[in-house]
């Protein structure tokens, strides 16, 4: 959990709005969202002389059915999945990869911002490529304000994949999309890349092209 999501969480539970929250740390509201949505609102004595009790009676109504709403369909979500097989694992990653993943080049290469994602992939390709931690490279496309060491750290912890690994950074400098993705994404995005470590019979381009068969095989039925 990274230090804007912990203070914005510690915000919230201290009872402020997500406009104070988004003031105070500049996070946009839909990431706000995205993160407090479980943490019930009680607003503090600032947040109810700031937008009056009438206002906050109907937003604290409002935050209670949306409340009840998420957990009611977690809940219906959880009982739908119920427990993967590993067929279903296996189908899962052909999803993520068709979504994620590189089609060209004959390249095995998943890009994402969300460290589940990039998790689940390594855990996909480990299995069913029969792949292990040396054929993994790592490379961070970084904004101006991603701080580099606490990035490389992170995604080091979580994938399990030394640092040693992981490849140049590439920062990037656009202005607009600097801008946009300005303390949304701390961590940076991540391209998790397959690379020939000694253990792969086929390859990777071998890889890919079985891992294109997947998709084709699968698309084909629907």
């Amino acid at each position: 959990m990274n230090q804007l999501k912990t203070r914005a969480i510690k915000l919230r539970i201290a009872g402020y709005s997500y406009s104070i929250i988004r003031e105070k740390t500049g996070i946009s509201k839909s990431t706000l969202s995205n993160w407090l949505a479980f943490i019930p609102f009680k607003p503090n004595k600032e947040v109810i002389e700031k937008i009056g009790r009438a206002k906050l009676k109907s937003a604290l109504y409002k935050q209670d059915l949306k409340f009840k709403n998420i957990k009611a369909m977690k809940e219906e979500a959880i009982k739908d999945i119920g427990l993967l097989s590993e067929r279903d694992i296996f189908m899962l990653g052909i999803g993520l990869y068709m979504g994620e993943g590189s089609k060209s080049l004959e390249q095995v290469n998943v890009t994402n911002s969300d460290p589940i994602i990039i998790k689940t992939a390594i855990r996909w390709l480990k299995t069913f490529l029969k792949l292990n931690n040396k054929n993994f490279t790592i490379a961070i496309h970084a904004y101006p304000d991603t701080n580099l060491i606490k990035s490389i750290d992170f995604w080091s912890k979580y994938t399990k994949i030394p640092k040693e690994q992981f490849s140049k950074i590439i920062i990037d400098s656009r202005k607009n999309k600097s801008l946009f993705n300005k303390r949304k994404l701390p961590y940076g995005t991540v391209s998790l890349r397959v690379k020939n470590g000694g253990t792969i019979l086929p390859g990777v381009k071998g890889c890919h092209r079985k891992i294109m068969g997947w998709i084709e095989s699968s698309t084909k039925q629907i």
